[in-house]
């Protein structure tokens, strides 16, 4: 076991390493939020991947492949969808318009309350995504090294919150990359190969799993339907996902990285259920699906090897807890703080801008120095919600459902129909959101029945107040189409 600890600290001291080199490089607001707008084609591929890849799709994908067989596969898939529906339609118009977060895109378009509403809304869903990230530290150290939960959580939260609020984007940037590498090399080329050796490969799977395990629907056509919609459609409106965007050098580096980030979740969805495949052929009968990867990990790896599969899995725990955090800082310092403030209703005038990556004056630090301190609270603050939460896929669906059920109609909306107005708007978002969480009170947290309820009130609501209200009026949304095709500055 010293091995695998030596292991494990090194890897602890690089990304603690990384994010104090990246606080050099974190001078301006824009540098902090969105890496100065300019990563290129690999390091956004690499970084995209390794922040859409966390604990839900590595120790959740294993565990419901360790429950469901090959059809575990679906949730990380759509996953995939999502970002490769992302950035084949939508990335090359979000990274023209330059701006930092969702609801600024939102007051671009329909103004008024919305980018107050939808604020709330993704605040939420990024600070349960973080949770969920954290959560995850428990499920490996607690099989592994028997820390209990508050210590884990304590232990891998405090690293994600020492180097995301230290260098921001650069930071989280840096270390994605990193730990894109390792998860590469331990998920995929190490465990993968090792668990299909140690179960007998897929004969030997064959003879010990019923033939459901090989089936990709056994899942159940309703729950990949669900998947689609809570995942699949999460993804394309996510400010996490949507602060990555905006840190591509080009639309032309957005929509190829992205789809190679797409291909790669596809071949992390697969190896994730085949892990789970041979854990239940191995082991199968424990108590708790999610203890699958630790429990793989724990036995049929050698030590220093074990370590380095540890770390692979820190990394994409670390790599989407960090993302999220910075993603809801940003939201708490762009679009709630102002408003609570009382500074004035157009936040976006005083975001990121085009240039505002290449500046340094003294109200760019000053807003660098209260971005730090903000992920630094909410941090801390994620920490200890993560102590009191016990199942890291359920807790990603309640943060998903409540984003899309809430925000995605009026986000397509403001992209695709011109008709959508800012009442229909605002409708939508009250509308879905309400009708999500009412529905997971009373149907409970993992039925399929809130996000249908939410998406079908939130559609109804935004087409039907749309159309019985005036149009938004044509100099709006001439400004409006000129933004999104590049063509027109802030």
């Amino acid at each position: 076991m010293a091995a695998d600890y030596a292991v494990i600290a090194l890897y602890i001291a690089g990304m603690i390493g990384i994010g104090w080199y990246s606080l050099r490089l974190a001078k301006t607001r824009g540098d902090y939020l969105v890496a100065g707008r300019r990563l290129g084609g690999v390091m956004y591929a690499g970084t995209m991947s390794a922040v859409v890849l966390g604990g839900a799709s590595t120790i959740g994908g294993v565990g419901l492949g360790y429950t469901y067989g090959i059809s575990g596969a679906w949730l990380v898939l759509t996953i995939g969808l999502g970002i490769l529906v992302l950035h084949t339609v939508f990335a090359r118009r979000l990274v023209r318009l330059k701006l930092t977060t969702v609801s600024e895109l939102l007051h671009l378009r329909y103004g008024g309350a919305t980018p107050a509403i939808s604020g709330v809304v993704m605040w939420g869903y990024t600070l349960m995504l973080t949770v969920t990230s954290m959560l995850a530290f428990a499920t490996i150290f607690s099989v592994l090294y028997g820390l209990p939960t508050a210590a884990s959580v304590a232990i891998g939260g405090g690293i994600v919150v020492f180097y995301a609020a230290l260098g921001g984007m650069w930071s989280i940037t840096l270390t994605d990359m990193a730990q894109f590498v390792i998860m590469t090399i331990g998920f995929l080329l190490i465990l993968l190969p090792m668990t299909l050796s140690a179960s007998g490969g897929f004969s030997g799977m064959e003879a010990d799993l019923d033939a459901d395990f090989f089936s990709f629907t056994s899942i159940g056509g309703a729950t990949i339907v669900t998947y689609v919609l809570v995942y699949g459609f999460g993804l394309l409106i996510g400010q996490d996902i949507w602060q990555r965007v905006f840190t591509a050098r080009s639309p032309k580096v957005a929509t190829a990285g992205g789809i190679t980030s797409a291909l790669y979740c596809v071949v992390y969805a697969l190896a994730g259920a085949v892990i789970g495949m041979a854990a239940k052929a191995l082991y199968p009968n424990l108590g708790n699906a999610d203890d699958a990867f630790a429990t793989v990990v724990n036995d049929l790896l050698p030590t220093g090897v074990r370590g380095l599969v540890l770390a692979a899995a820190l990394s994409a725990l670390m790599s989407t807890a960090s993302g999220a955090l910075l993603a809801c800082s940003t939201v708490t310092t762009s679009d709630l703080l102002p408003r609570l403030l009382r500074r004035g209703g157009d936040t976006t005038a005083d975001t990121t801008g085009e240039n505002s990556g290449d500046t340094t004056t003294s109200g760019e630090r000053g807003g660098v120095a209260a971005n730090r301190i903000t992920t630094l609270v909410l941090g801390l603050g994620a920490i200890g919600i993560s102590m009191l939460v016990s199942d890291v896929v359920a807790a990603l669906t309640v943060a998903y459902n409540i984003l899309v059920g809430g925000l995605l109609v009026a986000i397509l909306g403001a992209l695709l129909w011109r008709r959508g107005t800012r009442a229909g708007a605002l409708a939508s978002m009250v509308t879905g959101t309400v009708v999500v969480i009412v529905s997971m009170i009373t149907q409970g947290l993992m039925a399929t029945e809130p996000i249908y309820f939410g998406l079908g009130a939130s559609l109804v609501a935004y087409v039907v107040v749309s159309l019985a209200t005036p149009r938004t009026p044509d100099s709006e949304l001439d400004t409006w189409r000129r933004r999104l095709a590049g063509t027109s500055e802030r």
